[in-house]
């Protein structure tokens, strides 16, 4: 996280002085700039839990509508050490789950109708577990933050792309230091989005492989979430509330591509390779 935020300040120096905006009016716009991805991690703090939520269409669910649900929560929220999230479905018969919240005071678990009904218990408890982990590790908040640095850093390259087609100060650009920023900035434009999702998806394919070994600490029973994940990986539904923005969020990613095996390919993932995931589950056999 230090690193990725080093990188966007990078970024932004680099393309403020390469476009001519590093003196008179320059701080003021890499100001606006810095205030921007404050901004936005501000509103990504306190209210990206309810609007990805509402994204997904996910409705609360009271604990007599399905006291079976709250007590296999309940359980492993105790086992945890952790408050009970608000439980949340989606009325969607493909099978998934995701969490989400800035801490776990404020944290929430979502289940699709379809996950519920097509897992068995121990199976479920797997993935309860799985995304309790995200909530105890604090990935719900990291993964929120990541997510609107990303978009911060496109916005801004195309900010910066703009504002040198349409003009920008010249004068800057008559010297040698001033042309070498110019072609620094250019290619920070154009990569910056490129490196900053790649650093986003490597961060949510580590805390994925956590949260499953995480999870497994909880159940004592690692096959139950390596047979949820075979499940879950196998049904062909997409998720139709689903979209790229989100998908990371999932235990298993919603859009139902295939995924890339190749190691230039398979950085552009959100998720390990399920065949990986389930190896280092059963992995775990025996030492749990």
């Amino acid at each position: 996280m230090f690193f990725f935020s080093i990188f966007t300040i990078g970024v932004l120096y680099v393309l403020a002085k390469g476009f001519g905006f590093g003196e008179t009016g320059g701080l003021g716009l890499f100001g606006m700039a810095l205030i921007l991805a404050g901004v936005m991690n501000f509103v990504s703090y306190f209210w990206s839990d309810k609007i990805v939520l509402g994204i997904s269409g996910a409705k609360p669910v009271k604990k007599q509508d399905n006291p079976a649900l709250y007590r296999l929560v309940e359980n492993l929220c105790i086992a945890a050490g952790l408050p009970l999230p608000k439980i949340y479905t989606i009325q969607d018969s493909a099978t998934n789950a995701f969490a989400t919240g800035r801490n776990p005071k404020h944290a929430a678990i979502a289940f699709t109708t379809g996950i519920l009904q097509k897992l068995n218990k121990q199976e479920l408890e797997g993935v309860t577990a799985h995304e309790l982990s995200h909530v105890g590790n604090r990935d719900t908040l990291l993964m929120s933050v990541v997510s609107i640095l990303v978009g911060t850093i496109a916005l801004l390259s195309d900010w910066f792309l703009r504002s040198m087609w349409y003009g920008g100060r010249s004068d800057d650009r008559e010297n040698k230091s001033g042309a070498i920023f110019a072609v620094l900035a250019l290619l920070a434009a154009i990569l910056a989005p490129i490196i900053a999702t790649l650093i986003q998806l490597a961060v949510s394919r580590r805390r994925e492989l956590l949260a499953d070994a995480s999870g497994v600490l909880l159940t004592r029973y690692p096959e139950g979430l390596a047979s949820a994940l075979m499940k879950i990986s196998s049904d062909k539904e997409p998720l139709e509330v689903a979209n790229r923005g989100t998908a990371h969020l999932y235990i298993i990613n919603p859009l139902k591509g295939k995924q890339a095996l190749g190691f230039l390919a398979s950085l552009f993932n959100t998720h390990p390779p399920v065949e990986v995931r389930i190896k280092a589950l059963r992995e775990m056999e025996g030492k749990v």
